[in-house]
């Protein structure tokens, strides 16, 4: 069929508006042009083919969102289109922190020093609170500073009310010390609702309301404030906004250890979760309300209901996810004995590949085995002496992990010796001076490769540990055992070498242990276990360990021996 430009048809572009005598679009490729005044159409047309009928999208009066519900992208071309160009909507919660306490000191005023004075330390919790603020939605402000001075603290509290904001969040000062005034203030000024929740860590927190405002009395230790900013700020945050709190994903893990708790309460416990085998473990970090890194470090945390007195790695537990499902099934769990390379191998893990995690947990090297002979742990770390033959991890290998095939693998030697303060004031020698009046020791725990590396020393030496002062005093990690000479809480360790050159301590060097990576031939060939075996041969890996001190890289990377323990000597 020819139509004539003009009279039976006329040229139209997508988007413009249809003629009044037209009634369908032919789209170009359907259409043969025979000269500038007459085009054939090469396939029939019907009735408002290709057109866009007025209102068949949006029409007056119609619903086009509903109320509290969060503008998005698509949402904003929606609202042009129908010619919305104004709208009413939340304001963006006005939050205030306040952080007191007179021992904290701004971080910007360390620039110039070497350490933090003695009994100072740096504000940090404001900061954490109030990005979690923003993370929500909300807009927040951090106050510098105040002492604790009830007077000073009362009027900034006031000033924050009656000013833009609409809710106020005290740091420190919840709970009932000589220094702590949040609750009287909150009662003098407002209502006190509750003071002390039925949580851990978070109890001293405060509920208030003062003109009709809220105002949290939150606590000063950092994961007691990040759990009580969690459960009471944020959801309040979110209905400040008519939005809908965002669930986190759970899933069930079994813990990697028995973990007990009180009656009474309900603890939230941050953990490491990994894949071994064919389930979830969940490896919990250390308890401490004081301990930031086990907030940098979880990868989810565990609600232990309050009607328990723990729970056991027997039976599966719902564990709330921080991490993507993803970020759990690349987790790599190492168990056993603390040394300071595991944190290069875990920096040059991230390197190499940011999807990987290396959670490490510090229970000795005869926890590790335990750990791989209940199958919670995809290697661990081992410096167990055995005294009879001066061999290191295969008796106990042989011992423990009866009837599973084994790599032991060497990750490193090492100084072992007696960490001491700068200049060592107690002129400690050897052993034999623990023993002395007047000498305060820090020991490992039990079950360690250190603790029974010294008990045998002691032996030959015919010590008995029951005189040494401070023998029970335990400590999980080398770098603990440091800190404690380093701010003088005790006069003498035993640790590797590397954690003294760490903190500048004096060293006196006792023997040099072989520390080794145990490895079930079920996890030898798993692609994570094989990235860390190749971290550990590369000369980088070396190269960064041999500039820690104390430590020998000849054999590392190394398989020692590969057998099926308890089956005679390998």
């Amino acid at each position: 069929m020819e139509l004539r430009i003009g009279i039976d048809a006329n040229w139209i572009n997508t988007g413009q508006p249809m003629p009044v005598d037209a009634d369908a679009v032919i789209m170009v490729e359907n259409i043969h042009q025979i000269d500038e005044e007459t085009v054939e159409i090469q396939a029939a047309a019907y009735p408002w083919q290709n057109v866009r009928k007025v209102g068949e999208d949006i029409v007056a009066t119609e619903l086009l969102l509903p109320q509290n519900h969060p503008i998005n992208a698509y949402d904003i071309g929606a609202l042009l289109a129908a010619g919305v160009l104004e709208l009413q909507v939340y304001r963006r919660p006005q939050v205030l922190i306040i952080p007191t306490g007179n021992e904290l000191v701004e971080a910007e005023a360390l620039k110039d020093k070497e350490n933090v004075p003695a009994g100072e330390i740096v504000e940090f919790n404001s900061w954490v609170l109030a990005n979690l603020v923003r993370q929500w939605g909300g807009q927040c402000d951090r106050h510098p500073i105040i002492p604790d001075d009830p007077a000073l603290l009362r009027q900034e509290l006031l000033d924050g009310v009656e000013g833009k904001y609409d809710v106020i969040i005290i740091n420190a000062g919840s709970s009932a010390g000589s220094e702590d005034h949040t609750a009287n203030l909150i009662a003098e000024l407002g209502e006190v609702l509750v003071h002390g929740v039925a949580i851990m860590p978070g109890k001293p927190t405060v509920l208030g309301d003062i003109r009709g405002k809220p105002v949290i009395g939150n606590p000063g230790y950092p994961v007691s404030a990040v759990i009580s900013m969690e459960q009471f700020v944020r959801p309040l945050i979110y209905r400040m906004q008519g939005l809908e709190e965002p669930e986190l994903e759970m899933v069930e893990t079994y813990p990697a250890q028995k973990i007990p708790s009180k009656l009474g309460v309900e603890e939230f416990l941050r953990v490491n979760i990994g894949r071994v085998g064919d389930r979830l473990v969940a490896t919990p970090l250390a308890r401490g309300a004081g301990s930031i890194t086990s907030l940098t470090q979880a990868t989810g945390f565990l609600r232990i209901p309050d009607t328990v007195e723990g729970v056991t790695e027997s039976e599966s537990h719902l564990v709330t996810l921080l991490t993507s499902r993803r970020g759990i099934e690349r987790t790599l769990i190492v168990v056993g004995s603390h040394d300071m390379t595991l944190d290069l191998i875990a920096n040059l893990l991230k390197k190499s590949d940011p999807q990987i995690n290396l959670a490490s947990s510090n229970v000795g090297s005869l926890g590790g085995l335990l750990a791989l002979k209940k199958s919670t742990a995809h290697l661990a770390g081992s410096h167990l002496l055995d005294t009879k033959t001066g061999e290191y991890n295969i008796s106990y290998i042989n011992r423990y992990l009866s009837g599973l095939e084994v790599y032991l693998v060497n990750l490193v030697h090492r100084e072992q010796g007696l960490i001491v303060a700068p200049g060592n004031p107690k002129a400690i020698n050897s052993l034999e001076d623990l023993a002395r009046d007047g000498i305060s020791f820090v020991n490992r725990q039990a079950g360690s490769g250190t603790r029974i590396l010294l008990d045998w020393r002691l032996g030959q030496l015919g010590i008995d540990s029951a005189k040494i002062r401070g023998y029970q005093r335990e400590e999980y990690t080398h770098m603990a055992v440091a800190v404690d000479i380093l701010t003088g809480t005790a006069d003498v360790g035993m640790g590797i070498h590397a954690a003294a050159q760490a903190l500048s301590l004096d060293f006196i060097p006792v023997t040099t242990e072989r520390y080794d990576l145990v490895i079930p031939a079920e996890h030898y060939d798993n692609a994570l276990v094989q990235e860390l075996l190749e971290v550990i041969a590369s000369q980088e890996f070396k190269e960064q360990v041999m500039a820690l001190g104390g430590y020998d890289v000849r054999d590392t990377g190394r398989i020692i021996l590969s057998w099926r323990a308890g089956e005679g000597e390998p």
